[in-house]
């Protein structure tokens, strides 16, 4: 993106009307420690030195462009999905805790908490902690425990102490909330490794920076393909948002690309039970940004619901909300039944099971209409190895 892209963050952590930090007194130190340092720590030559040398070495970029053919025969276009469920850890997640970890080294910081919900970002960062052998905590809701059972076992074996959530719903924004209290009370040594583009400034311009290999990927891989490194859409699931904005961010500046983020529907947008933050939410401020959140009239935040651990969550990233409020992204929703029959029939039509997330962005194909010669490009942002336990439940296979 270019310096006066309107979907740049502006000085004061900004995107159009969304975004800022609204954080206690006690994080303000570490907050602005970021805020002053990042930038510069993550230009350093020695900084992207180190990266690149990780997301090529140990991470296994750049991960595939395919062109998935029987897919794109059942749908009528020209459909490639972006493999970051050939990341090692399975998910796009480690983009982002690779970068941060160098980054809360090169601050001095000794411990490292995190905030998972599907279980991906809380292995990531269990993983990159075990890699450079820093002490890890990650907070999970004890529902999310329950049906992500073997990513907290995955975290425990790589050495990570996980610590339940009890509060709430249990799930991803109960998790936010302890990891938060943690660092409120231990901010001097600990670096807080946010998952998503979410939180307070600078962590969702981090993320985002972080995240942006996927597009930057896309851009040649599918020039080698195709000829032209420009597709007709970008697709992603959204919760907080760091996988689809990863895959839009060097396309944001690009109308001719029609972004496409489709959030988790849950039992239906208007039942009750759902995470369809744009169509439901108001502006309000959630885990230290002013966003779009799912809350009462009095402001209490009313629980999500998703079949899919990693899209329960109640708001949505400042930078998303700036996409869908300046129309910029098309925000669609897929229902938890919809999002189980796209990862059943990507299964059955390409040999690759989805994670329950990325399923929810396969599942747009059902309510857009392409032209034969579209260039659709999906970003498959999990294995659904994590979700077995949820498919066979379902059991509509």
């Amino acid at each position: 993106m270019g310096k006066k892209s309107k979907y740049t963050v502006d000085k004061k952590g900004y995107y159009g009307n969304f975004g800022g930090a609204y954080i206690p007194e006690m994080l303000y130190p570490n907050i602005e420690e970021l805020r002053t340092k990042y930038l510069e720590i993550i230009a350093e030559p020695t900084f992207q030195d180190e990266f690149q040398k990780l997301l090529r070495d140990y991470v296994g970029r750049p991960t595939p462009l395919y062109l998935a053919e029987r897919l794109s025969e059942k749908h009528g276009a020209n459909i490639y999905l972006k493999r970051e469920d050939l990341c090692h850890t399975g998910a796009h997640k480690i983009n982002n805790t690779i970068g941060q970890i160098i980054l809360a080294r090169k601050l001095g910081k000794t411990k490292i908490i995190a905030e998972t919900g599907a279980g991906q970002h809380g292995v990531a960062t269990a993983t990159v902690c075990a890699l450079t052998g820093i002490e890890c905590i990650v907070y999970m809701g004890e529902v999310d425990m329950a049906r992500q059972r073997p990513n907290v076992e995955r975290m425990r074996i790589l050495g990570a102490e996980v610590r339940p959530a009890k509060s709430g719903s249990k799930t991803l924004k109960d998790a936010t909330n302890e990891a938060l209290r943690h660092w409120i009370s231990d901010p001097w040594d600990t670096h807080y490794i946010i998952g998503s583009v979410v939180g307070p400034h600078p962590y969702p311009d981090m993320v985002a920076r972080f995240q942006s290999v996927i597009s930057e990927e896309i851009k040649w891989q599918l020039k080698d393909q195709t000829g032209n490194e420009d597709p007709d859409y970008v697709i992603a699931c959204v919760g907080g948002g760091s996988n689809a904005i990863g895959a839009f961010y060097h396309y944001l500046d690009q109308p001719e690309v029609k972004l496409i983020a489709v959030e988790a529907g849950g039992e239906g947008v208007h039942s009750g039970k759902s995470a369809a933050t744009t169509q439901l939410g108001k502006k309000g401020v959630l885990h230290g940004s002013k966003s779009l959140v799912m809350q009462t009239d009095d402001g209490q935040v009313i629980e999500p619901h998703s079949i899919s651990a990693g899209l329960d969550y109640p708001g949505i990233g400042p930078i998303h909300a700036h996409l869908f409020e300046s129309k910029r992204a098309k925000f669609l929703s897929a229902t938890d039944e919809e999002a189980m029959k796209s990862g059943i029939q990507l299964s059955r039509l390409e040999g690759i099971i989805p994670a329950i997330e990325s399923a929810h962005a396969l599942a747009a194909l059902d309510q857009l209409v392409f032209d034969p010669n579209d260039n659709i490009v999906i970003n498959l942002s999990g294995r659904g190895d994590k979700d077995l336990e949820t498919y066979i439940k379902w059991g509509r296979y």
